[in-house]
């Protein structure tokens, strides 16, 4: 399916109606400068019809690896050799949309800059930020060069969004970025960050 820009979807299971899943990896490079270094942080948040999260408990991310219903998880980047995995890549989702609730309307993928591990930072040292949308079997379905147009700027992006369409999922690239961070991320999501 190629390479999207922002604002553009495409079709994942009505493309390949056999499709129950897929791994969504995230990926960027930090590069290195003196004094504190940025730290990316990705985040799954599930939500429902109104575009916000089901409950504080429908985020995926490293100290949550699985949300409050079934079918999302977190994932460590795939080391084993199946072809899953990229060497870019530095965290995955797992989706098996056979799992997903009903209720389950979108997924949004963002990344964010910790601001708790080293204070207040940008993507200013962040470059490659990437969204990888992945079969199974390791073969990338699409991917979306998700950096900031502005990264001095930039405290999160949200990458993109798993959603449903008629009787099955698609994706779309979005590339949001947020210049208030977590807070920001929070506002839009019904979420106390």
């Amino acid at each position: 399916m190629g390479t999207l820009a922002a604002g553009e979807s495409v079709g994942l299971t009505g493309q390949d109606p056999g499709l129950t899943g897929v791994m969504v990896a995230m990926g960027w490079t930090v590069e290195q400068a003196s004094g504190p270094q940025a730290e990316p942080v990705p985040l799954a948040i599930v939500c429902g019809d109104d575009g916000r999260a089901l409950t504080p408990e429908h985020l995926v991310f490293f100290n949550q690896l699985t949300t409050a219903s079934p079918g999302v998880a977190f994932a460590l980047p795939d080391s084993g050799g199946n072809g899953a995995g990229d060497a870019s890549d530095a965290e995955q989702v797992d989706v098996d949309f056979s799992q997903v609730p009903p209720d389950v309307a979108r997924i949004a993928f963002v990344t964010y800059i910790d601001p708790e591990v080293r204070g207040a930072g940008s993507f200013a040292q962040v470059s490659g930020l990437h969204l990888r949308v992945v079969r199974p079997d390791g073969s990338e379905l699409v991917r979306f060069d998700a950096s900031p147009a502005d990264p001095e700027e930039a405290q999160a992006v949200l990458c993109g969004e798993l959603y449903r369409y008629e009787d099955g999922w698609a994706f779309r690239a979005l590339g949001r970025t947020y210049e208030n961070g977590l807070a920001g991320v929070g506002a839009e999501f019904g979420l106390d960050v």
